[in-house]
């Protein structure tokens, strides 16, 4: 998805579990469109369809920005749908992320999920594309680091961590600006090491905490006929500035992986731009949310799978790229080569998200893993 060397490529992450916390519709959400969802309700059998219709819109977002990266370069149009998109899909992924990490305390029961719905997926993706990069490229001697995310698993480790400091979120008086703080240092500091991606951590921070300070009468409020009309006006706008800023702007800078100095320029600017993108990247969040329907569609049941789309889907694209698909296939990058390829997106997706994909890879997605974890003493009761 980065305009970058392929090997490094970043992207967001659906969500991992099935067991999100449930609600009555519309005053309260079930699932979470990028990562596990922490219990914030008693369990229900009921899903709430908006959050899971948009987990599917999202992942589409993301397989579409991943599928247009190697043919953007000299098209103006594609580089400008590009920045686009990217300036908000991955704050949405984290800010809802937040928002179903509210309850999160450390619990047993909490961390176990942490493990088996982050800790494990990471793990075995990780070591997944670093072999099959190994393979692809005929280096066997080239190294597997569980502390350097490969590729998409990126936002595994990164959600693992804002997952356990939310408790300390919680307990901040004004936890936004100190994110925002914490973000704007990190844009300005080229000394952060690359373990975890922890520059990408510190600056995509802000939207997490944002997500943690939301209540569901906030997305009741994003949904309402005004804000989804005024989204038209605001998208439109964005699209424009997006199609004069797209020959301008280092793309880096959406990603959040460097520092001001990293890029060639001053200190500073690390501060501006941190700014100015969380106030694009929430109010673009916010007109995406208002078109997310509310109602259950064909694409709901998909939502409960995007994990599944999201880290399967990057294998094809890393084929792609080791196999020097777009290179063989200049044609590509023609108007009919990015329609295709925007299909194909969307087909691959979408079918990878599908229950019979997510039943198949349950054993590294959502493992149960009981074998792995001490009963707790009422367990242990009931069964004596």
């Amino acid at each position: 998805m980065f305009h970058a060397p392929l090997g490094y490529r970043r992207a967001p992450l659906p969500q991992v579990r099935d067991t999100e916390p449930a609600a009555n519709p519309p005053k309260a959400a079930t699932s979470v469109p990028s990562a596990p969802a922490e219990q914030t309700a008693p369990k229900s059998s009921r899903r709430d369809a908006y959050f899971d219709n948009a987990k599917y819109l999202a992942i589409v977002l993301v397989a579409l920005g991943h599928f247009w990266e190697p043919v953007m370069d000299g098209s103006r149009t594609t580089r400008s749908l590009y920045m686009l998109v990217y300036t908000f899909h991955m704050p949405a992924f984290i800010i809802i992320s937040g928002y179903f990490s509210r309850s999160f305390t450390g619990r047993p029961d909490q961390l176990k999920r942490l493990l088996t719905g982050i800790v494990v997926p990471y793990i075995v993706f990780e070591v997944a594309y670093s072999l099959f990069r190994r393979w692809a490229e005929d280096a066997p001697d080239q190294g597997i680091s569980l502390l350097d995310p490969f590729y998409l698993t990126w936002f595994l480790a990164a959600l693992f961590i804002w997952r356990l400091t939310t408790p300390l979120w919680k307990v901040i008086r004004h936890p936004l600006p100190v994110a925002l703080v914490v973000a704007s240092l990190a844009a300005l500091t080229p000394g952060i090491g690359a373990d975890l991606n922890l520059q990408r951590v510190l600056q995509f921070l802000p939207y997490f905490v944002l997500g943690l300070t939301l209540k569901p009468e906030h997305f009741e409020l994003v949904r309402r006929r005004t804000v989804r009309l005024l989204s038209i006006p605001l998208f439109a706008g964005a699209a424009v500035f997006a199609y004069w800023a797209s020959p301008r702007m280092n793309f880096t800078w959406l990603y959040r992986s460097n520092s001001a100095q990293e890029l060639g320029v001053p200190w500073w600017s690390g501060v501006v731009m941190t700014l100015a993108f969380f106030g694009c990247a929430v109010l673009l969040t916010i007109g995406f949310l208002a078109w997310v329907p509310s109602r259950k569609t064909w694409f709901t049941v998909l939502g409960g799978g995007t994990i599944c789309g999201y880290l399967l889907h990057g294998l094809l694209i890393r084929g792609a790229d080791y196999g020097h698909v777009f290179e063989k296939y200049p044609w590509l990058t023609d108007p009919g080569g990015k329609i295709l390829l925007t299909v194909t997106a969307f087909v691959v997706v979408t079918l990878l998200c599908t229950p019979p994909v997510r039943r198949a890879m349950k054993w590294a997605t959502e493992p149960d893993m009981a074998w792995a974890f001490r009963r707790e003493p009422a367990q242990v009761g009931r069964k004596s």
